[in-house]
């Protein structure tokens, strides 16, 4: 399953108690659509990742980077200590593809944008 969305936290690494590293991080995904009375419904779903391939990956997703994720989903319920019911949705990552927007992208279009800025008359053509 793929699931296209931005990052609403920075990633972080978690160090469990065998020695494995987990990068978790939060993803919301939009979506909308026309209701019957044709007005325009937005809803939003929120992802709890988990990547477990590499943690080098937590450099990369800050908050804001939008990103497509290949993995599959499952659920989580439980109750809290005031005996609320809640419920979750877990997106178990195998591929992280970035695509935009976040700190790295915007320090990445601010270099490019620098180096555009050189003199017109320098054209190799």
């Amino acid at each position: 399953m793929n699931i296209t969305g931005r990052l609403t936290r920075n990633a972080e690494v978690r160090t469990l108690n065998n020695g494995k590293q987990v990068v978790n991080f939060s993803v919301a995904v939009n979506d909308s659509y026309r209701n019957k009375q044709g007005e325009r419904i937005e809803q939003t779903a929120f992802f709890d990742c988990s990547f477990w391939k590499s943690p080098n990956v937590v450099k990369m997703l800050t908050k804001g980077l939008l990103v497509e994720l290949s993995g599959r989903v499952s659920t989580r319920a439980w109750v809290t200590k005031d005996g609320e019911a809640k419920a979750g949705l877990n997106f178990h990552t195998s591929e992280i593809k970035p695509l935009g927007g976040g700190k790295r992208a915007e320090t990445v279009q601010a270099t490019t944008e620098a180096d555009n800025n050189g003199d017109k008359d320098d054209l190799p053509f």
